[in-house]
């Protein structure tokens, strides 16, 4: 008989929820001030935890913060396995974006950061973030390959310029100054903004994409 394994104990779980909690806060506060402004004292009074307590979970700012881009990309890999199979692969593509972009107006932090950014370094050596990214990236070109190959995305751009080009726009201040205006909807913010995205990228007869760079001559990504 297979004896069930144990359940963690009380303060266990109470330390994984506070832990999850002081994740979830500097992933709002990242989006909301940035990783320079945010602070240590920001996320404990958002919290409602001692200063004292985060070390408990954390070695400081950079460790947290590379926490939240992990579960930022842990959760995009989320919303890539809830995508219906039945959908082409540019509706799923419009969905990502859409999705992402969404994001924006609840100050939720971008996939992709500066490459200015103090947290470039430690997102460069957390392991977890870039074996994530990785994954759903792969996922992602997949889908640019299928719309490239129906004809619905421009097939001269090279795959990953086009994922980077989406991927960059998690960090598109577009949605939020519309926003700001007070004269638009959010849904007509996010139509909009996925058709000006998905119009640059689209197929179109007569219009050519300038020609790739020899390899080895692009920048790399910055994460």
């Amino acid at each position: 008989m297979n004896t069930p394994p144990s359940r963690p104990s009380f303060k266990a779980q109470m330390h994984q929820a506070r832990e999850e909690a002081i994740v979830a806060a500097a992933g709002r506060l990242l989006g909301e001030k940035g990783f320079e402004a945010m602070t240590l004292d920001d996320v404990a009074a958002e919290v409602g935890v001692a200063k004292a307590s985060l070390y408990k979970h954390f070695a400081g700012k950079d460790d947290l913060c590379a926490a939240a881009m992990v579960h930022a990309v842990d959760r995009l890999q989320g919303f890539l396995q809830s995508v219906p199979p039945g959908q082409s692969a540019i509706e799923r593509l419009q969905a990502l974006l859409r999705w992402m972009l969404s994001l924006q107006l609840t100050d939720e932090m971008p996939l992709l950061l500066s490459r200015n950014s103090g947290l470039a370094g430690p997102l460069r050596d957390c392991e977890r973030y870039q074996a994530s990214l990785q994954t759903a990236s792969a996922r992602i070109t997949t889908w640019i390959v299928e719309a490239q190959e129906a004809g619905q995305l421009n097939a001269q751009w090279p795959p990953d310029v086009v994922l980077w080009a989406l991927l960059a726009r998690s960090a598109d201040p577009l949605p939020a100054m519309l926003r700001a205006t007070g004269q638009y909807t959010d849904a007509r913010i996010l139509d909009w903004a996925v058709e000006t995205c998905f119009g640059g990228l689209a197929a179109q007869q007569g219009v050519s994409a300038p020609a790739a760079p020899a390899p080895g001559c692009s920048p790399a990504p910055g994460y």
